[in-house]
């Protein structure tokens, strides 16, 4: 069998990692076509690690092979941080990500142990419980994008994991009738109560009622204070980042408002934004101006062991962004993503007319 040099063997897994982005993330796909080169390779290899975890889970078909699963996953990400990552392109491409980036093991763990909670068919008494599940499952990932991106401010990491647990929240609000039909609540089971639900009955029988949109749209609201919070954060990315930061959560954001409009009934449909909206809304985020900066909120408590760890791990040095093009200056990359968008929606056409 060739022995083919490094750089082709890395080569190869970064294809890969694409790849598995494109047929698994089509969103966020398309938002990362807009960052700079070396940031959106690294994206998206984080991105495919990230999603191969959670599928990990996800697939296994029992409780305990979903806890067996999540104990692997745990040793492979200690093989990637000693340098001998599994045999696989998600893995070898984090290996490199994590040395590169600097990036805390505290981070990818914070990320397994929110998989360990889902695996454990783990509830949330109220919002802080809920803001704790996001912490590991979002706001992890959100703080790693934030140091590939080059932020490692203590402000900029706590913006970076609002967008991620507004995200979260989002993906919550939508899935509500998805996830209970597979036996999992995330909603906070105070506001559930205070709307005059009972949790466990309404996991035995999933239905759509004005009491449940009430607690939807309370889950929106907060989702939309962070996705307000985090757009300031975007002021500290460096600038060839921001659009494509600001088309990520702009067409999460827009999820939400789809769930609205459907009267906040997560349980008879699940709301999508198409692809002439998403077309629209990442030429929002590149005709957008310069970002006003205004960090100054504090970062959620139930992230500040993230911020912690990365604070304790000084950065290596010559990682900055500086060399890179302005973010005006995106040229092929605004044609890459029209002509993806292009083709998706064609597909989308296809799909709606083609007989079943």
């Amino acid at each position: 069998m060739p022995v083919f040099p490094p750089e082709f063997a890395a080569a190869a897994d970064r294809t890969a990692c694409r790849v598995a982005i494109r047929a698994g993330s089509k969103s966020f796909f398309a938002a990362g076509r807009l960052l700079p080169g070396e940031v959106r390779e690294a994206a998206y290899g984080l991105y495919a690690f990230c999603r191969l975890s959670d599928d990990l889970v996800d697939d296994a078909a029992t409780a305990s092979d979903r806890r067996d699963a999540v104990a692997r996953l745990g040793r492979r990400v200690a093989l990637a941080y000693a340098g001998t990552p599994a045999d696989t392109p998600a893995d070898r491409a984090f290996s490199e990500i994590v040395g590169r980036y600097a990036i805390p093991e505290a981070l990818p763990y914070a990320l397994i142990e929110g998989f360990a909670w889902d695996a454990e068919g783990q509830r949330y008494p109220d919002l802080s419980a809920l803001h704790a599940y996001a912490a590991r499952v979002a706001g992890s990932v959100g703080a790693m994008m934030a140091l590939i991106m080059g932020a490692r401010s203590p402000d900029a990491l706590a913006r970076a994991c609002d967008l991620g647990a507004a995200m979260q929240l989002t993906n919550i609000a939508r899935d509500v009738g998805e996830d209970a039909r597979m036996g999992r609540l995330y909603l906070p089971l105070d506001w559930m109560v205070a709307a005059g639900l009972d949790p466990v009955a309404f996991l035995a029988d999933p239905r759509p009622s004005p009491a449940l949109a009430g607690v939807v749209a309370r889950l929106l609201a907060e989702a939309d204070g962070l996705y307000r919070r985090a757009e300031a954060g975007i002021a500290a990315l460096p600038s060839p980042c921001r659009p494509a930061i600001r088309a990520a959560a702009l067409i999460y954001a827009e999820i939400g408002r789809v769930v609205a409009v459907q009267d906040h009934d997560s349980i008879s449909t699940r709301a999508r934004v198409g692809t002439a909206r998403k077309l629209t809304l990442i030429a929002r985020a590149l005709r957008a101006g310069p970002a006003t900066p205004g960090l100054a909120a504090p970062a959620l408590p139930e992230v500040a062991f993230l911020i912690d760890a990365v604070m304790r791990q000084p950065p290596l040095p010559d990682r900055r962004l500086s060399v890179l093009r302005p973010w005006w200056d995106v040229g092929g990359r605004v044609v890459h993503v029209l002509e993806l968008i292009e083709r998706m929606r064609e597909r989308e056409a296809y799909g709606r007319s083609a007989p079943s």
